[in-house]
């Protein structure tokens, strides 16, 4: 048996512990493994293939990143394309990636990404190839899964800076509005803010009132709190608006979300008459190494890709629902995007405890 690894889309603290334990897995099988380097490309002629041995993956676990780097630009069905009037066009060649594949004596794929990569994982199942999705994204928005790695690291960058912010913002007599990754998932804004002990935490799925905001800012200035932590998750929008686009995409990339920490913090300081900070967290998040949990849970995922690879799971992801690890349908997982539920017993506490959704 031959497998190829593949990361794809953003990169995720634990990717490297990924590669390790499933290289490691189907050595003790026998198997031959290969990396594909940035995503696709390696099979598309646009970068290389390389051989995965123990030596390769010694040691690698703990690095952030991916020895195989990755690329959210990579979709073979959309494959971005330089015309020479220097604009970009898009072609399938998907074709091209299952030919290389079968020319390559490439069994099966284990392809390790978000639900973009997962869609293409299933596409390419559709044409043929044998393929095992692993699920991983900093913003934990794969559905059918407890967690996916690279969310708790992600939490606790984000609630790093919330505690440093607090002593500044206190100090100073200011509101410190943080925003975080998540697009439109408002999973790390909601545990980091709520273990954080921010003020406010403002996500996509309860859209807000800006006044209501406010409103909470000047309570705590009356109780002689003069200080607010607001977290915010790239993709909140007001109630009745729209999110926030940072900028330009590259082509072949979804839109980039952010700025609307700066939006919240000079509407907070127009009206309020605070001193207002803001801080785009950003890819800190996406960096460094990778907490225990994040270690152990990739780790664990790695090894389980094999298995369902040995037991002929084409088309499925592994998957977290604890205590155990399961595989699930592709189809199943993109079938509805996993988001905040606003009555989750989180949020609730997050209410309890006196955080304001801006509702």
């Amino acid at each position: 048996m031959r497998i190829a690894l593949s990361t794809g889309g953003g990169d995720a603290p634990g990717l490297n512990a990924v590669i390790r334990a499933a290289t490691l897995t189907a050595i003790d099988r026998g198997w031959d493994v290969l990396g594909i380097i940035r995503g696709y490309a390696g099979l598309l002629g646009d970068d290389e293939i390389i051989q995965l041995t123990r030596e390769r993956v010694r040691g690698i676990a703990h690095l952030g990143g991916t020895i195989l780097r990755s690329t959210n630009r990579g979709n073979p069905f959309h494959y971005p394309i330089l015309k020479d009037d220097g604009t970009y066009t898009e072609i399938d060649r998907s074709d091209e990636l299952v030919a290389t594949a079968r020319s390559l004596g490439i069994d099966a794929i284990v392809s390790i990404g978000g639900d973009g990569s997962l869609a293409i994982a299933k596409r390419l199942c559709e044409k043929g190839m044998k393929v095992v999705g692993v699920p991983k994204t900093i913003d934990n928005d794969v559905a059918c899964t407890v967690s996916t790695f690279g969310f708790d690291t992600a939490v606790q960058t984000a609630l790093d800076a919330i505690d440093k912010l607090h002593t500044t913002a206190e100090s100073h007599d200011r509101v410190m509005v943080l925003e975080v990754m998540g697009r439109n998932a408002g999973f790390i804004a909601l545990h980091s803010g709520l273990a954080g002990t921010a003020d406010v935490i403002l996500i996509p799925e309860i859209p807000y009132d800006i006044e209501k905001v406010c409103e909470k800012v000047r309570r705590r200035d009356r109780s002689g709190r003069r200080f607010s932590i607001v977290v915010i998750a790239e993709g909140a929008f007001p109630a009745g608006g729209e999110e926030s686009v940072l900028g330009e995409s590259m082509p072949g990339q979804a839109k980039r979300l952010g700025g609307i920490a700066e939006d919240v913090a000079l509407e907070i300081q127009r009206r309020t008459g605070k001193e207002c900070r803001w801080m785009i967290l950003g890819h800190l998040q996406r960096g460094g190494q990778p907490t225990g949990y994040d270690r152990l849970l990739a780790t664990r995922f790695g090894a389980a890709a094999v298995r369902a690879v040995a037991d002929e799971r084409w088309g499925h992801m592994v998957a977290l629902q604890s205590p155990h690890l399961v595989t699930v349908p592709i189809e199943e997982v993109l079938r509805e995007p996993k988001r905040v539920d606003p009555m989750h017993d989180i949020v609730l506490t997050a209410r309890a405890t006196g955080i304001s959704f801006g509702d």
